[in-house]
Formats: C-alpha cells, structure tokens, sequence
C-alpha cells in the first residue's frame, strides 16, 4: 500500500512539474531532466513512469482533460450568459495552452486528444444551447450548430482578447451579442 501510495505521489509531481514547464515555453524544449529535478526525482525514474517526452505531455494532457470536463458540463443548460462566463473561466485558464498545443504538429495519441477535445467541445456546444438547437428547423440546425461552434471557440476568444485586446466584459458582451443573435434572442 505505501509504494503504491509513494508511486502516485511521485507520478502527481512529475505531472505537476510537466504542466508547468509545458505551460511556461514550448514543450519541446523543455528538457526531461529539468522536470524530473523540479519533481524531486532522476530522469531515469521520469522516464520509467511516462516512456517519452511524448508520453510525459500526452499523460498531462489527459490528465487536464477531465478537469476540463468537470467545468465544462457545469455551464448551466439554455442560459447564454452562463455559457459564456463558463466558456470564459475555462478559456482564461487553459485557452492559452490550447492555443499552442493546436500549433503542434501531433500524431498518435496527441492527435486522438486533440480530436477528443474538438468532439468535447461539440458535445459542450448541444449541452448548452440544446434547447435552441432542438427548436431549430431541421435545415437550419446543423448551420446553427456550426455557427455555434465557431463563435464558441477558443480561436475566437483568442482573437478577440488577444489580438483585439478587449477586456473580459468586452469579450463577454461581444459573445453574448453574437450567441443572442444566432439564437434569435434579441439583446
């Protein structure tokens, strides 16, 4: 029971150590023996626990992705504006990773998360403006969702607090517009 106690703390410090030096620089350059210091372990014994480098990232992303999940499916059903403050936590905190990790060039299993995660993001979409998307008229419900899903996007928050450099409540209120008019609510 104590090793195996003692090889979970071990394995959550490696991944902590990783998700920082992953989220500070490009992950490819981030070398192995510096995580597996900033953990407290050898390199060798990093490398037991994850195989690769590659294994190592794919482990911490996994390992965010039912975090994300979590905060996610909180967003309140039928409510654009809890949609889009939920959108917005998650955005603020991970956005910025996603963003790198989508210039990635991934195969194997970084390419299985990153499918994953778009399908999440899909799903996420229906979960919380399903209510619209049900009353839509068949022909137009499959436009309305991809509207959706573009508008929702982690590439739009980008663009619009990032390269437009709006505030928080700029964003909040651009995406609300936007959500309202796809949605026929009227703001």
């Amino acid at each position: 029971m104590a090793r195996a106690e003692a090889e979970e703390h071990t394995r959550t410090a490696l991944l902590d150590a990783a998700d920082e030096a992953f989220l500070s620089g490009p992950w490819d350059r981030v070398p192995l023996g510096s995580v597996a210091r900033s953990a407290g372990v050898s390199k060798q014994t990093l490398l037991r626990h994850f195989g690769s480098k590659d294994g190592l990232l794919a482990a911490v992303l996994w390992r965010g992705v039912a975090g994300v999940q979590e905060q996610r499916l909180s967003t309140p059903r039928n409510d654009i504006a809890g949609a889009v403050d939920n959108l917005l936590d998650h955005y603020e905190l991970r956005g910025g990773r996603a963003m790198r990790s989508s210039n990635l060039d991934l195969d194997g299993p970084l390419a299985d998360l990153g499918r994953c995660a778009r399908q999440f993001h899909y799903g996420w979409v229906e979960h919380a403006f399903g209510g619209w998307l049900d009353a839509a008229r068949p022909a137009e419900r499959g436009r309305l969702r991809a509207a959706l899903i573009a508008v929702c996007d982690v590439q739009a928050w980008w663009i619009l607090a990032h390269d437009l450099g709006l505030s928080r409540a700029e964003v909040r209120a651009t995406l609300i517009l936007s959500i309202s008019r796809l949605l026929g609510e009227e703001r």
